[in-house]
């Protein structure tokens, strides 16, 4: 077990130790002029800010809303597109008629919509959730009716073999092997439900995270900004361990 632990400690020292060496190269390279400190600032500057953003900006209100509007979404997505990728997969006329329509819908910048939303919603924080509901809903739908559908045959044959119904097949064989392609979908889903998030609390001004990073860059605090903007990665970060946790529960093999 200690010597499991060692061995997936050396991948996360060696991302760390990167991600040092970069810092530090990009601090040489201002300090000599070759990166403009008017678009990037020290990274220095950046981690001596987050103490005065975090205590002068009311972070934690701000990360909660933000976080518990991605995590709306999220449910919201993961049950009505995998509920939407089962129907496809099980109504052949269905995934004929709109499966191109749902690939192209994920393409589109739904967020120049967010006026048709401020009328339907109101400027509430249901706006931002219900546009991160429809952006990210695409990948979720298109991954679960891939993993469905990748299925290996064998795999089918021999539940039938044993003579299984129709809901025991897809609980018991479709279902589990679909897993990990619908957790694909659903990380994809979040990285876009987290964008639209961000970039409407920005757009239209209403509370959260993106507020912040519009307020800070409105008052050319860049070590500011680039600080709010590091605390929108954290939640990033949260939601992948969460569904990384979810995903060896619901498969505990892995």
């Amino acid at each position: 077990m200690k010597a499991r632990a060692a061995y997936q400690l050396v991948p996360f020292a060696f991302g760390v130790g990167c991600l040092l060496v970069c810092l530090a190269a990009v601090e040489v390279l201002i300090d000599r002029g070759a990166i403009n400190a008017f678009i990037v600032p020290k990274p220095s500057d950046i981690v001596l800010s987050f103490s005065r953003v975090f205590s002068d900006e009311h972070v934690i209100q701000r990360f909660a809303l933000t976080f518990g509007e991605a995590m709306a979404a999220t449910v919201m997505l993961s049950v009505a597109g995998i509920a939407l990728g089962v129907l496809l997969h099980r109504v052949k006329i269905v995934r004929l008629a709109t499966e191109t329509w749902i690939a192209a819908f994920a393409s589109a910048p739904l967020v120049l919509m967010y006026p048709l939303f401020l009328v339907m919603f109101g400027r509430s924080a249901w706006t931002i959730i219900m546009i991160a509901f429809v952006s990210a809903l695409p990948p979720v739908i298109l991954k679960t009716l891939e993993g469905l559908t990748g299925t290996r045959a064998v795999l089918i044959n021999v539940g039938r073999s044993f003579k299984l119904t129709p809901s025991q097949l897809y609980w018991k064989i479709l279902f589990p092997s679909a897993l990990p392609t619908i957790f694909v979908g659903v990380r994809l889903g979040m990285i876009f439900a987290l964008i639209n998030i961000v970039g409407v609390e920005f757009l239209i001004n209403f509370g959260g995270l993106g507020q912040l990073v519009n307020e800070l860059a409105e008052r050319y605090d860049l070590p500011g900004t680039y600080a709010a903007i590091c605390y929108v990665i954290l939640i990033s970060v949260l939601f992948f361990i969460a569904t990384e946790r979810i995903e060896r529960w619901l498969r505990p093999g892995t």
